[in-house]
């Protein structure tokens, strides 16, 4: 079966709390996410983050529409959660967002884990299209969040 990960790691001079606090907030992934992926989070307001939530999206991957549901299965409030995908474009998602004090503020770490569909093809998938659009929508939210929470 194949796998594939992405890492990123980015420094904030926010507190920890202040940090955890922005991406708490699930609305606020509509602030961090490219354009281009007409993203919008279909699950009404308010949405309690914890164990056990399930948020629902609508996008576009490559100019198709694709609905996304999500579950926390992980919630440890200020150090980190992960978030997996119950239905939507992957075989299997996980995404880990780690969240670290350190002397200047707060180290912010994502850790995606994934499966494409395709068997044999998936490797050659990844390569020219999802690890590029991962890359694209990574390089977004490290701008966009430098913007709102400042290096």
């Amino acid at each position: 079966m194949n796998t594939f990960s992405f890492v990123r790691s980015q420094n904030f001079t926010k507190t920890l709390d202040e940090v955890f606090s922005f991406f708490a907030e699930p609305y606020n992934l509509e602030k961090i996410t490219p354009r281009f992926l007409k993203f919008n989070i279909l699950t009404p307001l308010p949405i309690e983050m914890g164990n056990g939530t399930i948020i629902r999206y609508r996008l576009k991957l490559r100019g198709i529409t694709v609905r996304w549901t999500s579950v926390i299965s992980e919630w440890n409030p200020p150090y980190g959660f992960v978030d997996e995908q119950i239905s939507g474009p992957y075989k299997f998602w996980r995404h880990e967002h780690i969240f670290e004090e350190n002397k200047t503020g707060t180290k912010v770490t994502d850790k995606v884990t994934y499966q494409l569909p395709g068997l044999f093809l998936a490797p050659m998938i990844n390569k020219l299209y999802v690890a590029r659009d991962l890359k694209k929508i990574f390089d977004y939210r490290t701008e966009m969040m430098r913007e709102i929470l400042g290096l």
